[in-house]
Parts: C-alpha cells; sequence; structure tokens
C-alpha cells in the first residue's frame, strides 16, 4: 500500500497542499484546466488511503461475511465488524448493536420510515423542518399517507435560519417524531440540533438527526446529543458511494420490526414462521457492501489523523474567504446568510440560469453543483428556481476560490 502524506504526525500549520496530494484526482485537468472541485456536498473525493484500502480488500480479502467457516470468509467478517467497531467509536455509540449498515443517509431514513413508523396512525404527528433534503421529507409523506399521521413543517427566515420558536410551538404530545438535519445541503446552515433534540424528548417525541452534511466537518457523538437515531453517508465523508449508516439507540431498535426480508437477518426460517436475528442483524438482509464499509472505516482513520476540528477551520477560513469575494461579483446573490454555516455557499447570478452558469465554470476547470439540491422548498421558500452551489473540503483552497471569481467574470461577458 503506498504511505499517504498524512502517515506522519500532522503538523502544527494546516497544509492544505499536503493534504491534496492525497487526492490523485486533484492532480488531473479538466478541458485543459486545472481542476477546482467545489462540489464536495454533493460527493466528496476519496484520499488514497480509502482507495487503497478498497482495493486490498478486493485484492486479499473478499469473501461473503456471516456465514463462511473457511479463512478468508473470517477475514472478511473481520473486515467489516471491525468496520462496525470503528463507526461505533466515531459516532460515541454505546455498542455496536446500535450501528447500522445501509446504502446511506436516504435509505437510513427511510428504514426507520418503514420500520418505526408502522406504529403510526391517525391523530400522530411528525415534525420536520423546511431546509430538509427530500429524503427527509418524501419518506415522511409517503408514511403519512399510509397511516393517516400528519406531517408538519417547522419554518425559517430569509436568512435561511430555523425559527427555534415556531419550531418548539408545533411540537406537542401528538408528536412522535422529530426529524431534521443537523446542516442543510442548500443553503449551509448549521442548525441548533441540542435545543431541538431537548425541545422534542420534553414533549416526549423521538428524535432523527441526518448527518450527512455534518459528519466531515464536526466531532459528532450522538449521545452527548441525546438523539434517538443519526444517520449518514461515507461518500460525504470521503469514503466510498453505496454505503451508509443509521444509528439507533439500542432500546428503540430493539422494539423494532425488520424492514426487508432475506439472508443474514434471521435466525430459523420455515414455512409457518421465521425468527428474526439479533441487532443490528435483523436491519441488515442480504449481503452487505463489504468493501465499502472497509472503505468507510478507512475514511475515518484518516479524517480523523489529518484532525477534524483543523480541517473544519480551514473550511470555515475559505467560506469567510470565499464569501466576501463572491459578495463583489456584480449581479451575485448569495442564498443562505446563516449566523453558522457549513462551507456551503449557494447563489444565483443575474441573467443567468445555474445550469448554464454551470457549464460556463466547467469550460474553466471549475466543478460546481447546480439545480434544486433535493431541496425543492427552500428554492420556492427564495422563489428561484435553482442555485449554482459551491463546497468545500479539507483540500479545497484559495486558488479554488480564485477560479471560482475568475470563471464568474467569464459567465457575465459570455451572458453580457
Amino acid at each position: 500500500m503506498n504511505a499517504s502524506p498524512l502517515d506522519a504526525a500532522a503538523p502544527a500549520v494546516y497544509d492544505v497542499a499536503r493534504v491534496r496530494a492525497d487526492f490523485p484526482v486533484l492532480a488531473t485537468t479538466v478541458r485543459g484546466k486545472r481542476l477546482a472541485f467545489l462540489d464536495t456536498a454533493a460527493s466528496a473525493q476519496q484520499p488514497r488511503a480509502v482507495i487503497e484500502a478498497v482495493a486490498d480488500y478486493h485484492r486479499s480479502s473478499h469473501a461473503n461475511v456471516h456465514r463462511g467457516v473457511y479463512q478468508l470468509s473470517q477475514k472478511a467478517t473481520d473486515a467489516f465488524e471491525g468496520a462496525r467497531e470503528r463507526v461505533r467509536r466515531f459516532l460515541g455509540a454505546a455498542s455496536t448493536r446500535e450501528v447500522v449498515f445501509t446504502r446511506g443517509t436516504t435509505e437510513s431514513i427511510n428504514l426507520v420510515a418503514q420500520s418505526w413508523g408502522r406504529r403510526l396512525g391517525p391523530g400522530d404527528e411528525i415534525l420536520i423542518t423546511w431546509m430538509e433534503h427530500h429524503a427527509n421529507i418524501v419518506p415522511w409523506q409517503m408514511l403519512c399517507e399510509r397511516s393517516g399521521a400528519t406531517l408538519k413543517v417547522a419554518p425559517i427566515d430569509r436568512r435561511g435560519e430555523l425559527d427555534l420558536d415556531a419550531f418548539r410551538a408545533l411540537l406537542s404530545p401528538r408528536t412522535r417524531l422529530a426529524a431534521f438535519t443537523q446542516v442543510s445541503n442548500a443553503l449551509g446552515t448549521v442548525l441548533p440540533v441540542r435545543e431541538m433534540v431537548a425541545a422534542a424528548k420534553a414533549q416526549g417525541a423521538l428524535t432523527l438527526i441526518d448527518g450527512a452534511q455534518a459528519v466531515p466537518h464536526q466531532r459528532i457523538d450522538v449521545r452527548e446529543l441525546g438523539c434517538d437515531f443519526y444517520a449518514f453517508s461515507a461518500h460525504k465523508l470521503y469514503g466510498p458511494t453505496g454505503i451508509g449508516v443509521l444509528y439507533g439507540r439500542e432500546e428503540v431498535l430493539r422494539d423494532m420490526p425488520p424492514w426487508q426480508g432475506g439472508g443474514d437477518m434471521i435466525l430459523t426460517v420455515s414455512f409457518t414462521g421465521t425468527t428474526y436475528n439479533e441487532l443490528p442483524f435483523r436491519f441488515e438482509a442480504g449481503t452487505p457492501n463489504i468493501s465499502g464499509a472497509v472503505g468507510l472505516a478507512a475514511a475515518i482513520d484518516w479524517l480523523e489523523t489529518l484532525g477534524i476540528e483543523r480541517a473544519h477551520a480551514h473550511e470555515q477560513g475559505l467560506l469567510r474567504r470565499a464569501t466576501a469575494a463572491l459578495s463583489q461579483v456584480p449581479g451575485l446573490r448569495i442564498i443562505g446568510e446563516a449566523a453558522h454555516k457549513g462551507a456551503v455557499i449557494s447563489f444565483t447570478l443575474d441573467g443567468v440560469h445555474p445550469h448554464d452558469l454551470g457549464t460556463i465554470l466547467d469550460a474553466e476547470g471549475v466543478a460546481v453543483r447546480t439545480g434544486h439540491h433535493c431541496a425543492m422548498p427552500v428554492m420556492d421558500f427564495f422563489d428561484v428556481p435553482a442555485t449554482a452551489r459551491a463546497s468545500f473540503g479539507c483540500y479545497s483552497d484559495d486558488e479554488d476560490i480564485a477560479q471560482l471569481v475568475a470563471a464568474l467574470a467569464h459567465a457575465r461577458e459570455v451572458f453580457g
């Protein structure tokens, strides 16, 4: 395995060039231009350590897990369950029984809606916020349609901040679950999740946090947060696609029926009935994404070696400088100006549709996300069809910002 520049002790000063050297894709060009990758919120690039960990698993350890008595299967099982223990430590969960592997945040939320949600009926309520990703809206709409429960939505203001008083007012003894993002993918807003969890618990409601945009940028302790469910995806965390995690408090998971049936989630099967496996396996039907779990564990190791807090401070510096630079671009409007933000800037440019803008920026080597960002209610609230979104990661640098600003100037020239 190739050594990573981060294998040595991290220096006192954040050396972004050293970090960038760990990401092979950043050495490539796009249309003959340096790649300025500013779409980390959609899917972060993978460092060499993750790529090599997945490749090494396929080279030397691949077999199906849990059911084989031969050495290779046991080796794969050890790697897979070792990844579960690594996630447990990363989240501060009490037990590996609380760590369920899924395909990602979306499947994690759907698992809760399809399993825990079976107990809901008319008169029950679910509370979300206006800034949720579709993955934290649609599953609850589907649940309410089949159960007769009611979905309530806490409002936001023109800065893109949650109205916390309105959120509290919408909670009631009928609220069964409050589900909310920790960091908005469309606006970058950091929500006051501790206060939200406490308010929901005071009404006897369970809580689910969509942590997809939070885990790469801040240290998470689910027991300190006090939430009942926490969901995230590996590909936001510098890991592979197709693998994610649902944390569930053990006493809550223990009372939930399986969602999907098949291999590995059972103890016994006959034509007269089935007994289900213990936690967390009853929620992991079928052959799992073994190499994805290995890659996720490697990504966690890599990020913690770098230092989550140090990376976050670097990203916040970029956010401040990029916000100042973009604010000077004529005709540019930043959408979402919350006091506390993740390293995300959504914006529009007068006279240029975001999709056209994305095409022009791509010609200049700048990769940004354009569209509604799976947050159409947010777009409706701000009365825009879509935005362009620049999002930063641990490897982003000031040259990325300069390249973005220059590309925007070119776009203004093209569109007059």
